[in-house]
């Protein structure tokens, strides 16, 4: 994009050109994640999220029919802490490990650069799109994935729909404006009723290519994905859309290509959509009640024992993030998309 024109974009488009443009993008020349980034990741705040996902993934495994080769994919690896921690705790399963093709799937070309120096041990590859796969049992795990991917907006007054859109002028100066739709158009599109019984919608458009690709995956290969993303499960939808610079809400409009920008994902919208293709189940839980399941408290028992007290004290103070209620707890959500056939329900 030219800085020196002015543009209208829908604001999916915008938002796509503050996070992923070349030049500009957000994601594209810094690395945003960890202390002195603009936001914390479950797995950058306690190896025992990822030691949970692991024994979950190998669990998961098995209900496949531990299968002699698999794909393992990580949807968006941020820093790749979370790839690197899942394989560390994959070494105590070597049956597991030699089975498996690890794979990542990224867009920002400077988070891949982070994630190649983190994993430089194991063997891993970057797959640039989804249909790279070979056609075989796939586990796709996504945390903090699909919240990070562009949404457009629609509001209705009376029974007119109207699409949120961003006049940008010279780069750095923008503002919301509204045109007129056919909502109509846009379900024939994505071939699902998104209007219905509501008056505000918010979704991304390429979030739903991305579970139609995975779930199409797999029917025909087996497998399933573990999503874990912050949410809401109510049946209308809300504005959840902000922006985040230095762990603090800032304006989506303001400093661009500086802040992170983001939303809840509707979990029921995402159930909806995902029932429409038929033959798949779907299970959800609270990312509170998925850690309990899978045993994080036993665990951090383990590691804190013959510690010091301060060691103890960070260990339960970084658990006390993950599960508390008023942190991550509740407003983290965990969906698990599987063949109806297979009836492994771990940590749900």
């Amino acid at each position: 994009m030219e800085p020196k024109k002015n543009y209208n974009l829908p604001l999916d488009k915008f938002i796509n050109f503050s996070l992923y443009d070349k030049k500009y993008g957000y994601y594209m020349k810094k690395n945003p994640f960890g202390k002195e980034g603009d936001f914390i990741t479950a797995p950058n705040i306690s190896r025992l999220f990822s030691e949970m996902i692991a024994i979950w993934i190998v669990s998961f495994w098995q209900s496949l029919g531990s299968p002699k080769k698999f794909n393992l994919i990580e949807l968006g690896a941020g820093n790749g802490e979370m790839m690197k921690d899942l394989i560390e705790s994959f070494k105590n399963f070597p049956i597991f490990l030699n089975s498996c093709n690890l794979m990542i799937h990224e867009k920002s070309s400077s988070l891949i650069k982070i994630q190649k120096k983190k994993l430089t041990k194991t063997k891993i590859r970057w797959i640039p799109r989804l249909n790279k796969i070979k056609k075989e049992p796939c586990i796709f795990i996504a945390n903090e994935f699909f919240d990070a991917i562009a949404i457009k907006q629609f509001r209705k007054e009376g029974n007119i729909w109207f699409e949120k859109f961003v006049n940008l002028k010279k780069n750095d100066k923008a503002s919301f404006f509204e045109k007129k739709i056919d909502i109509k158009k846009i379900e024939k599109k994505i071939k699902f009723k998104i209007s219905k019984n509501q008056n505000f919608i918010e979704y991304s458009e390429l979030g739903f290519i991305y579970l139609k690709d995975i779930t199409k995956i797999i029917k025909k290969n087996t497998g399933g994905l573990l999503m874990i993303d912050y949410g809401y499960n109510e049946k209308k939808m809300k504005n959840t859309l902000r922006a985040i610079s230095n762990h603090k809400f800032a304006n989506i409009l303001e400093n661009i290509g500086n802040i992170d920008i983001t939303h809840n994902i509707n979990f029921d919208l995402f159930k909806n959509f995902i029932k429409q293709m038929g033959g798949l189940e779907n299970n959800l839980s609270t990312q509170k009640e998925f850690l309990l399941k899978m045993g994080i408290k036993q665990r951090a028992e383990i590691i804190s024992r013959n510690q010091s007290f301060l060691k103890k004290a960070d260990i339960y103070y970084r658990l006390g993030r993950l599960i508390d209620e008023k942190q991550m707890g509740n407003l983290f959500k965990v969906l698990l998309i599987k063949n109806k056939k297979n009836k492994f329900k771990l940590g749900f």
